[in-house]
């Protein structure tokens, strides 16, 4: 009982830092581009690494007790791209001007003195945008927080890396949110509170999931569910955190970022193996 709530209390923290990136989008008139661009960065790289080094092969162990080895490994595999599919499906239900994997700037709605906005506010179309921008990010972070909460669950030693790079993409998400909802009302407290909801999905998906599959659960399951996550992560990084951090900023920043994450996680993983 313990392990879950520990589990639920790091995908909660993981999905409630859209609220940082609200905060961020009221105190500043412009975006940090070189801190966001080397964060992505650094968030792609501990996910991919630990994908593919920790929590694939630990997902083939699951299997070690039912299957031959080559078997276990190829059903982990299946289900590495499983996940990937999973995510790519989602995305592509989403629309684009919504996707929250498109890049949004705070300036962005300040150019011209703030004209455009006001502009896109009067027509209802800027309120529509945060809106349906929160509603996506919201079943977009639906299995994020699945994610996170399994590997929180199986190896906490694990999760604490992941809820962090997890939060950092989550910045810009809340960003994206705030800044339209804010320009369009003018209220500073429904801005926050849309942002701080669509990160409410990450552990409502967390307890939903967990529920639904809790009576199934056994050790090829859990095999599956694991090697979901790490496809789900690696589509993300290369889909999601990598273009984004390239947009941000220099190309060379965010590759300095993925390999900070990469070395981060891997000293983690020697340290405390």
């Amino acid at each position: 009982m313990d392990n879950i709530l520990i589990a639920f209390l790091l995908t909660l923290i993981a999905g409630l830092s859209t609220g940082i990136g609200s905060l961020i989008a009221f105190v500043s008139n412009s975006t940090n581009r070189r801190f966001l661009s080397v964060s992505l960065g650094f968030s792609a790289g501990v996910m991919v690494y630990v994908s593919m080094l920790e929590i694939l092969p630990k997902a083939a162990e699951s299997f070690a007790s039912s299957f031959s080895e080559k078997l276990s490994m190829t059903i982990a595999v299946i289900s590495f791209f499983g996940g990937m599919f999973l995510i790519a499906i989602i995305d592509k239900l989403l629309p684009s001007d919504e996707n929250p994997h498109e890049v949004k700037l705070i300036e962005d709605c300040k150019k011209n003195g703030g004209a455009d906005c006001e502009r896109l506010a009067a027509s209802g179309r800027l309120r529509r945008i945060g809106i349906f921008t929160a509603l996506a990010i919201g079943i977009h972070n639906f299995p994020e927080g699945l994610a996170t909460f399994v590997s929180a669950l199986q190896e906490p030693g694990l999760a604490i890396p992941i809820v962090a790079a997890i939060a950092l993409h989550n910045i810009p998400e809340g960003i994206a949110v705030s800044v339209p909802i804010y320009q369009a009302t003018g209220s500073k407290k429904k801005a926050f509170g849309l942002s701080f909801m669509s990160g409410l999905a990450e552990p409502i998906g967390a307890l939903i999931g967990w529920l639904i599959l809790m009576p199934f659960m056994n050790d090829i399951v859990y095999g599956v569910i694991f090697a979901m996550v790490a496809g789900i992560m690696v589509f993300i990084s290369f889909d999601e955190l990598l273009p984004a951090a390239r947009e941000y900023g220099e190309h060379h920043l965010s590759i300095y970022g993925l390999i900070g994450g990469m070395a981060v996680m891997a000293l983690s993983l020697i340290l405390f193996m």
